[in-house]
């Protein structure tokens, strides 16, 4: 019986494959693409905070628990990483590959930092005073302070600082606050910049007296598969704001996004910290968080996307000259008889007779 269904999460990767699919059609406009690849990235995160946090828990409790087509928590995670996986890869390669590169044929381009004039630094550090510094705050971590805990979906940097004084070496965290775009542009606003590159670039004015000297980037999602028992909650409302309470501050980590130039000693203080396992990391050669890529696909470049479609009426179903459109209330309980509103009310059948029917 089990070989007749499909696994549920098996077929939203399909699903996930088609959308990447679009992304890599030649044939459509770029910003489209975008768009796509933005949507994939979406998808895969609302996937792992609903999807692979409810098989993760399941597999915890040891219950005998199987899915329609008869796999385990554990099978069904064992068949879904090795697609995740795949899925993440293929669309940095097409943004990277692809994507990136056709966009700055058409003057839309992504700059490292390193390849910036010293007037175009100068411009992005202004940026940096006084819209990303007020926001930014390190928290390090030593004997007297913990890991700090890291919310869900945020970009972080993991910072390695010095201190002179006695020479030791301290692990910080860095979050990028959603507020800040993630692709910075610059002043012709068609060249952007990574955030996290333009706030590695100041981090010693976040660290003072300390010396930096590593960072990289990487982010975190939680479960976020969490029910509220409608029928036993005495106040809805309380009991919503206490799941959300929870899902702020203690919800679990079931994914870790790193990039590939993270050394293995920043990768396992954070699979520590994060209580997690080396399956639950993913690699990207791309950007962390895709999905900010929405921001790429509205700018202003119409020959970049597909011609929007205005709604229009049927001619039939317009209305004539002259005419005007009548509002008629369902017959019901309280209204026995339609109620017309218009001037032509009486020109139309009074909906609470039924005429007989004729059948032959």
């Amino acid at each position: 019986m089990e070989e007749r269904y499909i696994n549920r999460e098996l077929a939203l990767l399909d699903f996930q494959e088609r959308v990447l699919a679009l992304a890599a059609d030649p044939a459509a406009p770029l910003l489209e693409r975008i768009k796509f690849i933005a949507i994939v990235s979406n998808n895969l995160d609302e996937f792992f905070q609903v999807r692979v946090s409810g098989l993760i828990n399941q597999k915890h409790s040891r219950a005998d628990i199987r899915s329609v087509d008869g796999l385990t928590a554990a099978e069904q995670l064992e068949a879904i990483r090795p697609r995740i996986a795949n899925l993440a890869t293929r669309a940095g390669n097409i943004f990277l590959d692809e994507l990136a590169p056709a966009l700055e044929k058409e003057n839309i381009s992504f700059v490292e930092w390193g390849d910036l004039s010293s007037a175009e630094k100068a411009e992005l550090a202004e940026q940096f005073e006084q819209q990303m510094f007020p926001v930014l705050t390190p928290l390090a971590v030593d004997p007297s302070h913990p890991f700090p805990y890291i919310s869900n979906l945020s970009l972080n940097l993991a910072v390695l600082v010095r201190d002179p004084s006695d020479n030791s070496r301290r692990f910080a965290r860095v979050k990028i606050p959603p507020v800040l775009p993630r692709f910075v542009p610059l002043v012709d606003g068609e060249r952007f910049v990574p955030l996290e590159q333009v706030v590695a670039a100041h981090l010693p004015r976040l660290f003072a007296n300390r010396s930096v000297e590593a960072q990289f980037a990487f982010r975190v999602t939680r479960n976020a598969d969490f029910a509220v028992e409608e029928e036993e909650a005495d106040d809805l409302l309380q009991a919503m704001e206490s799941v959300l309470r929870y899902r702020q501050r203690s919800a679990t980590a079931v994914r870790l996004e790193i990039q590939e130039d993270m050394t293995d000693e920043v990768a396992d203080l954070l699979i520590r910290e994060l209580r997690l396992s080396q399956e639950d990391i993913t690699v990207h050669l791309a950007p962390l968080d895709l999905s900010s890529l929405f921001y790429i696909y509205r700018l202003n470049r119409p020959d970049l996307k597909v011609e929007p479609w205005a709604p229009t009426t049927q001619a039939a179903l317009a209305p004539a000259a002259g005419s005007r459109i009548l509002h008629c209330g369902v017959p019901g309980a309280g209204r026995p008889r339609s109620q017309c509103h218009g001037d032509q009310a009486d020109a139309v059948p009074d909906l609470g007779e039924r005429r007989p029917r004729h059948r032959g």
